[in-house]
């Protein structure tokens, strides 16, 4: 049977040191997480990010094999994609620490304890790589949302598109969903928003006025990759030199 228990902390290097404990101490001032004294432990560690820096991230496979699932649905993209036809303007919002707007349910903060080799901590917010996270979150954004929803507004977790076939209805539509986002304390990246485009790129798709169609990302041409023979020609010379005995020609 699964089981949460202490992990080891993992071995970080001198960047990820740092890194670390600036996102401790930063954690600590927003109120996101608390010294713990939990009796387990999930490991904390980093993964770089395609555009540079690093990521923390923590292992909660222990905590998510036995955490009781929540089934909210996510919205079907392909009746999402259905009612963009007639759409001119296009907004896409993305919102701000997104997860980390939902608390952690009082009391349950110990089960989300992670360590580090300056100490022992636990959230109070929500994160990503909780079992329970992305349907959480749509569930509290389709809330704030859920009488705008079909009517020129999609949400997807942290992704909201509004849509609308002329520039005053747009306007208008997307001040509405911005006003309900501060009205709840839910606020956007701007430098990830993109505001009455013609074109937009959302969930894979590139939509636009003309329709809708799959995103393709550019794939390396084999000439990308190094030759591999050079590779093979070295094993095979190992191989040989290491193993006369049992390389033969086959008849």
């Amino acid at each position: 049977m699964a089981s949460q228990r202490i992990r080891h902390v993992y071995p970080l290097s001198q960047e990820e040191t740092v890194a670390m404990e600036t996102y401790v101490t930063e954690s600590l001032r927003q109120g996101y997480i608390q010294p713990s004294n939990s009796p387990v432990s999930s490991r904390f560690f980093f993964v770089k990010k395609k555009e540079g820096g690093l990521r923390p991230c923590i292992d909660y496979r222990g905590l998510n094999a036995i955490t009781v699932g929540f089934s909210y649905p996510l919205p079907l993209i392909a009746s999402a994609i259905e009612s963009f036809h007639g759409a001119h303007f296009f907004t896409k919002l993305d919102l701000r620490s997104a997860y980390n707007l939902v608390r952690v349910r009082g009391g349950d903060e110990w089960k989300t304890a992670f360590s580090t080799t300056s100490g022992h901590y636990e959230y109070l917010v929500m994160l990503y790589g909780l079992k329970n996270a992305p349907a959480v979150f749509q569930s509290f954004v389709s809330d704030v949302l859920r009488d705008l929803l079909g009517q020129g507004v999609v949400v997807y977790i942290d992704d909201i598109l509004i849509y609308s076939a002329t520039r005053a209805e747009h306007v208008s539509l997307v001040r509405k969903v911005l006003g309900r986002l501060v009205e709840h304390d839910l606020y956007v990246k701007a430098e990830k928003c993109e505001f009455s485009k013609p074109a937009v790129s959302f969930l894979g798709y590139r939509i636009s006025t003309s329709g809708v169609e799959m995103e393709f990302l550019p794939v390396p041409t084999f000439s990308a990759f190094p030759d591999p023979e050079p590779v093979c020609h070295t094993i095979l010379s190992a191989l040989t030199s290491s193993l006369p005995a049992i390389l033969y020609p086959c008849d």
